[in-house]
């Protein structure tokens, strides 16, 4: 028998008035043997749209607050993280400060190009589409480079799979249709191999989070799926288990990672300042700790040349 529960996160740090879509956690429990693959991913799809149908009220702050908009996080306490994010950025800023999350990149970029937040931690992919919009700010540095990449993954017991081509009629997940390595990756791999994205796969579902690409294809709701390198590392090295259950099949080059990027009237003086912020993280006792938990060495102001590559790829999937 299947069973479900869904928990509720405290809603610890102020999050615009509204109870944000990622807050609420699917767990699925106990879908024993008698339980079908079928019903499984019946259950996880209907889950994802319990989740999509939560009313996300209007952006509002305390006069003078720096608006910043984040999609889900992957850490367990993340609402006492960014409880330590914000108290540390606004010690550094002077100001107020309030996170904006939202439960995938649109909602984020919606906010950001129409002016109601002020800074956005986005995606490369759309950073791309809409850069002549935006203003980048900062990019994280991962094992002390300003890069990522996209994983292909199948599950662990799956020994067949070594390539995409061999998931060719199969359930695919992917995390995000704004994602970089949770979509446009193997939009492109598929396009490049004379493929149809479309009609590749005999169903495919978004997870709108690359946790959850992690834990769909863990337990056998897809047969493969495609997750932010980033994400996949953190969480071998956080929650092993989840990782264990999946077997990496393939790893994209390397590309620009997410990066910050700004509203494009920004005052130039509040860019500078937030910037500034970003890069001191690792010369702050406190800064370090956050970095440490996002698993981060810091921060570089970068280049819109970063996402060149990914800038290529969406040209090749949008003429194919």
């Amino acid at each position: 028998m299947l069973r479900c529960k869904v928990l509720r996160a405290r809603n610890a740090v102020e999050i615009g008035n509204h109870t944000a879509a990622f807050a609420l956690i699917i767990v699925v429990m106990n879908a024993g043997d008698h339980s079908s693959a079928r019903l499984r991913r019946r259950f996880f799809l209907q889950s994802a749209l319990v989740v999509a149908a939560i009313p996300l009220l209007p952006v509002r702050a305390e006069p003078g607050a720096l608006r910043i908009g984040l999609t889900p996080v992957f850490l367990d306490d993340q609402m006492s993280f960014l409880t330590r994010w914000r108290v540390w950025l606004e010690r550094r800023l002077k100001r107020p400060v309030m996170f904006v999350q939202r439960g995938s990149y649109r909602e984020v970029l919606d906010l950001i190009r129409g002016g109601k937040i002020d800074f956005a931690w986005i995606c490369g992919y759309p950073y791309v589409r809409y850069r002549h919009e935006l203003r980048l700010v900062a990019v994280p540095l991962w094992r002390g480079r300003p890069y990522y990449q996209s994983y292909l993954i199948v599950p662990a017991d799956d020994r067949k799979s070594n390539a995409l081509t061999d998931l060719r009629g199969k359930v695919f997940a992917y995390s995000d249709p704004d994602s970089n390595s949770g979509y446009l990756y193997p939009q492109y791999r598929l396009t490049t191999l004379g493929e149809n994205p479309a009609t590749f796969f005999s169903r495919n579902f978004f997870t709108w989070g690359h946790r959850k690409v992690v834990e769909a294809v863990g337990v056998g709701l897809s047969d493969g799926g495609a997750v932010d390198g980033y994400v996949w590392e953190t969480l071998a090295e956080t929650h092993p288990a989840l990782t264990r259950a999946t077997r990496i099949i393939e790893r994209s080059p390397d590309l620009g990672h997410p990066p910050f990027a700004a509203r494009p009237d920004i005052p130039e003086q509040e860019l500078q300042q937030f910037r500034a912020a970003l890069l001191g993280m690792p010369a702050d006792a406190e800064g370090a700790e956050l970095l440490r938990l996002l698993r981060l060495d810091g921060f570089v102001a970068g280049q819109p040349s970063l996402f060149d590559e990914i800038a290529r790829m969406a040209a090749r999937v949008r003429r194919a």
